[in-house]
């Protein structure tokens, strides 16, 4: 009788147990860079919007090197939200949006000058109007996403 309590007992904390699996999930998200020659993971703070990012760097003589590369201009802690990337099907892109879906804000962020940089937020139903893409410069090459190459 006492060993049926016990195990009534033990399948009680268990359940209970799995209940608060989802108060301490992860707070990070990873997204791969949609670039099909490009090893890169993004990783998003879910709450604070912070991003980063690691990739696959070769070193003679090892086995290689994590290359990673912290946040930069626009690319660190935003106003606390529910944050995710969605990568695009674009397969020279090697970048992500960065998205909130509490407000609808988006942004774009990718590696430059050894670190992730994101274009400020900016969210189409405010706006009003469609976005105009601003004028090309000798620093962004047409056809190449929000990535821009170095000239």
């Amino acid at each position: 009788m006492r060993l049926s309590g016990s195990l009534g007992y033990l399948s009680s904390v268990i359940v209970l147990g799995s209940l608060t699996v989802p108060a301490f999930a992860a707070p990070y998200d990873f997204v791969p860079a949609p670039q099909t020659d490009l090893n890169r993971i993004y990783r998003i703070d879910r709450i604070t919007g912070e991003v980063s990012s690691c990739q696959y760097g070769l070193q003679e003589g090892t086995v290689g090197v994590t290359l990673c590369f912290g946040s930069g201009e626009g690319a660190g802690p935003q106003a606390p939200g529910e944050y995710g990337l969605v990568a695009s099907r674009h397969e020279r892109e090697g970048g992500v949006f960065r998205v909130n879906y509490r407000t609808g804000d988006m942004s774009i962020c990718y590696v430059f000058d050894e670190k992730v940089v994101c274009t400020p937020q900016a969210n189409p139903s405010t706006q009003g109007a469609p976005a105009t893409a601003p004028a090309a410069t000798p620093s962004v090459r047409p056809g190449t996403g929000a990535s821009p190459q170095r000239p």
